[in-house]
Order: structure tokens, then sequence, then C-alpha cells
């Protein structure tokens, strides 16, 4: 049994309180880049990241009971839940025409919208948000174009910042095909920023 198991199956507070604090920092890089551009200033990640305790303490029963995947792959996932109904609650709400409507249902952690994002940066002037979104469109059309794994693997290690182990229990892959598909889907993004020199990307 690993130590981290051991410190949740013992029901102590402190204890899981310990556990999910190793895995905080990763969780809100995770939480800043999943979470809809639109909700800035709107929802903060320490009020996400609270939300995600409260969860994870209703729940840890019913992980120690029977864990099958590693705590951390298992708490990334409420998070990720909790994101998707944050999203349903305040984009979902908005007065929707089917433009919007497209949005809406693309921003439910969409890879894809949430790397632009990261590429494009904070173009906020108003002279500037034309342009901005043009190349946010522009930046999620060549993502889409990716396979769909190489997508979330570039995410998940260069975004996010998880190992290539973590990579791959989370995606339920192979550890070299996790390693491979990273080196690929580098190897694409740069071919798509060949058309943006302007976005933001640091190897």
């Amino acid at each position: 049994m690993s130590d981290e198991l051991e410190m949740l199956k013992s029901g102590n507070a402190d204890s899981i309180a310990e556990v999910f604090s190793r895995h905080r920092d990763k969780l809100q890089r995770m939480v800043r880049f999943r979470l809809d551009r639109r909700l800035y200033g709107r929802v903060d990640t320490a009020d996400v990241l609270q939300e995600v305790w409260l969860e994870t303490s209703r729940r840890i029963e019913d992980y120690t009971s029977n864990p099958a995947v590693p705590f951390f792959v298992w708490v990334r996932q409420i998070a990720y839940q909790i994101i998707i109904d944050l999203h349903r609650r305040h984009l979902g709400a908005q007065k929707r025409n089917v433009s919007q409507e497209v949005s809406i249902r693309r921003s439910n952690c969409d890879t894809s919208i949430s790397i632009a994002a990261q590429l494009v940066g904070n173009l906020t002037s108003p002279s500037h948000v034309a342009m901005r979104e043009e190349r946010l469109t522009g930046l999620r059309e060549a993502l889409d174009s990716m396979d769909e794994i190489d997508r979330e693997v570039l995410a998940l290690r260069h975004f996010e910042e998880l190992s290539n182990n973590e990579v791959a229990e989370i995606l339920g892959i192979q550890k070299t095909a996790a390693s491979n598909r990273y080196v690929r889907a580098l190897r694409r993004l740069k071919q798509v920023l060949e058309a943006d020199p302007d976005a933001e990307f640091d190897e």
C-alpha cells in the first residue's frame, strides 16, 4: 500500500488534507488551463479548488474502498467535472443564439480552445479584441486537426505540466505511447504556429 493510500484510508481529516495539498499545485494549473476565459474575474481558482476539496472529502471513502487509479488521477477527474458544471452554470445561462450555442457547447473543457487561449495570450484592448478572436479561431481549427489523444497529451504535458507517467495514467495508455505522442504533438504544434508567429509558446 502506498504512503498516500495509507494516509487516506486512515480517515483522519488532517492526513487527507495533507495528501490533497501535495497535488494542489497541479490541480491549480489544471483549473487555470481548463477554465473558460469568459469566467475569469467571475470564478476564482481558489474557490474552484475549495469546491474540489469539499467534494473529495465527501467522496473519499468511495475512493479508498476501491482505489483503481492513483489518487491524483481520481481527484483530477473531480476537478474536471466541477469545471464542466461551472461552464454549464455560468455560460449556459447566457442569452443564446446559434453561434453562442456552438461556443458554449465547445467551452466545456475543450482542449483546443484552452491551448489556443494560452498561445494567443491576453489581448484585451478594444483594438485587439477582433484580432484575438480571429487568431483564436484559426489556432483552434488547426489544433482540431490534430489527433485527439495527441492533443490531450500536449495539453497535459506542456500546459498542465504533468509527468509522462501521470499522462499515461490519466489517458489509460502505455508510458511509451504517451512519450511518443508528446513528441509528435509538439512537432505538429510547431507547424501550426508557423502560421501565427506572434503566438506565445515556450518549449
